[in-house]
């Protein structure tokens, strides 16, 4: 099993995950943005045209390239009764207390025959740095030693320039989508590890991760 865990590992890019910013292996960097969904059907034919053509003018102003990812999970309802199931108990009337028991018995039937599934839509950013690599032969490496605080705080400060790069993708990202009406979020470290753990762990319960 320890094998089969760490080959597993040797196949994710991923080396951390550091103030919600993904820092892959090979140095580059990843944002993951959640964005709602609008349901077009709701619209009239002109607000449909208008925003079909908005969201194209938005890909169209794009100079970087995003990747847009639909995460589909099948509703977990079970929190929802035992919240109805508690109510129920601290319920003195009768007639209500009936009315939730066959209210929560028409929801268990009516999941059992129908899959409710939940939507996240997804969009990574990405920012890969262009670096130039410099063979300084021996003189140079002598030369090139820091301590572990230097070399730490350069790590640091390489990782802030990077992330202030990606931050400015972010930026244009949710404005593009803002102007064509969709809400949108920058997920923080513990939703990104949330979205990987769904990834590679389907058969878990839906997590918490949501716009506010």
């Amino acid at each position: 099993m320890a094998l089969a865990a760490k080959a597993t590992q040797e196949f994710v890019p991923i080396k951390e995950v550091r103030d919600g910013i993904i820092v892959l292996k090979d140095g580059g960097l990843r944002s993951i943005v959640l964005a709602n969904s609008i349901n077009l059907s709701l619209k009239s034919y002109d607000e449909q045209k208008a925003t079909i053509l908005q969201f194209q003018s938005f890909l169209n102003t794009l100079d970087f390239p995003i990747q847009i990812s639909i995460q589909s999970r099948k509703l977990d309802i079970r929190p929802y009764i035992l919240l109805l199931e508690n109510r129920m108990k601290i319920q003195n009337e009768p007639l209500l207390k009936l009315q939730t028991r066959e209210y929560i018995d028409f929801i268990k039937n009516f999941t059992e025959t129908v899959s409710i599934m939940t939507k996240n839509f997804f969009i990574t950013v990405p920012y890969t740095p262009t670096t130039l690599k410099v063979n300084t032969g021996v003189l140079g490496g002598l030369f090139s030693k820091k301590s572990k605080n230097e070399a730490k705080t350069a790590e640091q400060a390489e990782f802030e320039e990077k992330r202030s790069q990606i931050e400015q993708r972010v930026s244009v990202i949710q404005q593009g989508l803002a102007r064509c009406g969709i809400k949108s979020v920058q997920l923080g470290t513990e939703e990104v590890v949330e979205v990987f753990y769904k990834v590679f762990n389907p058969g878990e319960l839906e997590g918490k991760i949501k716009l506010e």
